[in-house]
């Protein structure tokens, strides 16, 4: 089985190359679907969330505006909340990888913001980042999820740089297109030419 790691910031365009890999046969495992899943279902979770972050889950339920303001503007708090939910996203990672392997699935793709930092990357044979420029980020962000530009741009700063990603992964895929098909075009050329090696 080939696993291929897709990571970088919001709004940089990972889902649409997962999409093109799924196109291509590719299980996903998304582990931003992965964490809302948690956060519906995971007691353990939530528990330490609310045990770090006082207030942020309310009625069993996780506040993540509230949580937001907090770890977009502390990097002790985003490392906090990152050591909890990466523990258990990697837990769920390692149990969809060891179902795909028994099912003989010969080509995975896991999507995953911190993928490298997590210790996911050390699961994938290859690993892509995907970047772009940040103003870009910020429309689709806020396009996306009907956010403030301001609350926007704290994420993508609170994330890793385009030279993280350039230090750290196996390729990179640039995503500075004018449309979402001319970047999905460039995603099945690399991925096309990956195949091939």
């Amino acid at each position: 089985m080939t696993v291929i790691g897709l990571t970088g910031g919001s709004g940089a365009g990972k889902t649409t190359a997962l999409r093109v890999l799924a196109d291509m046969g590719a299980a996903r495992i998304d582990c931003d679907a992965v964490y809302h899943e948690l956060v519906a279902t995971s007691r353990p979770m939530l528990g330490e969330l609310a045990a770090r972050f006082p207030g942020v889950v309310v009625d069993g339920r996780l506040d993540r505006k509230a949580l937001g303001q907090i770890v977009f503007h502390d990097r002790a708090a985003l490392a906090d909340l990152n050591a909890i939910t990466h523990k258990y996203v990697c837990q769920a990672v390692d149990e969809r990888l060891a179902a795909l392997a028994g099912a003989g699935t010969e080509l995975v793709a896991i999507e995953a913001i911190a993928l490298i930092e997590s210790g996911i990357a050390e699961r994938c044979d290859i690993v892509v980042g995907v970047i772009a420029p940040a103003a870009d980020r910020v429309q689709r962000i806020t396009a996306r999820e009907g956010i403030p530009p301001a609350y926007a741009m704290a994420r993508i700063e609170s994330q890793k740089p385009d030279a993280f990603f350039r230090e750290h992964c196996d390729f990179i895929l640039e995503n500075a297109y004018p449309t979402v098909e001319d970047f999905a075009e460039a995603c099945r050329a690399l991925f096309g030419r990956m195949r091939e090696a």
